[in-house]
């Protein structure tokens, strides 16, 4: 019994080392070309480059303009999930301590915004009535606003699992309202609340979408753009558009690797009661 639970065991650590591999594989021959020649990255193979060209990389930030498009994806995406942190442990708090049949209906039509299709064309008409087209402040909010209905979801499930014991303890020692939120509540809720900003991080940074039918001028775009511009631009050269890519997603993935610890306890605590 104990032979078949081991083999099992071991069929599914190969198992899972065997789809790790298709996912790893293309994202290795990647890096590897991006410091390939342009001739030996033209064949996409996964060998080691006959001389590392680190050159690569300089060419691809000061002719991809990626400077700029770094600030406006670290804008967009720093901005938008704190603030969507602040706006989301605040509604998530007030909408499940209170057990109105308004807070209900709050609750439910804005966590409707899961299941609904996001169309653009009504969205630019009412983004121009508020001059927020081509605007950093104009994308922060939409980004925002883009986040709520999932993290509200994963926040307020999480907030009802806090014993209201804890509410009644503080208020007894002299809390009002915004201590109670801010010294009580809002520790308990790092985790939940770093899963929020790492989840929204990575989506608003992979955007390509939204900044398309919302920004018109080069100097705005964020990272996603620069990089469908760049591989507009040089196309035949894996080695540069290779280049590119490893330098768009590293930020993303280092934001990842920080916060992936909360990212399953935050996940698993959300979908315990909804």
């Amino acid at each position: 019994m104990r032979l078949r639970k081991r083999l099992a065991s071991i069929g599914l650590n190969v198992l899972a080392w065997l789809l790790s591999l298709v996912v790893l594989i293309p994202f290795v021959v990647i890096v590897l070309n991006s410091f390939k020649s342009d001739a030996e990255a033209k064949v996409l193979k996964l060998t080691l480059p006959e001389k590392f060209i680190f050159e690569n990389y300089k060419i691809v930030y000061e002719q991809g303009h990626l400077g700029g498009s770094f600030f406006n994806s670290l804008l967009h995406s720093g901005a938008s999930s704190l603030l969507l942190v602040f706006v989301v442990a605040f509604s998530a708090f007030t909408l499940s301590r209170n057990h109105s049949k308004l807070s209900k209906f709050l609750y439910f039509f804005l966590i409707l915004g899961i299941t609904l299709p996001l169309n653009y064309i009504p969205l630019m008409e009412v983004m121009k009535s508020m001059g927020m087209i081509n605007s950093h402040v104009g994308m922060i909010l939409l980004y925002t606003a883009m986040g709520i209905p999932i993290s509200l979801f994963i926040t307020y499930a999480f907030v009802s699992n806090i014993p209201k014991e804890l509410d009644e303890a503080a208020i007894m020692d002299g809390c009002n309202g915004i201590k109670l939120f801010l010294r009580i509540i809002v520790p308990l809720l790092t985790s939940v609340l770093v899963t929020v900003f790492v989840l929204n991080f990575l989506s608003v940074w992979n955007e390509f979408t939204a900044p398309l039918y919302m920004l018109n001028t080069v100097e705005m775009w964020p990272m996603t753009l620069a990089v469908y511009n760049f591989f507009g631009q040089f196309s035949a050269q894996w080695n540069l558009v290779s280049a590119d890519i490893v330098l768009t997603s590293l930020p993303v993935l280092i934001v990842f690797l920080i916060g992936q610890k909360y990212i399953v306890g935050g996940i698993t605590s959300g979908a315990v009661k909804g």
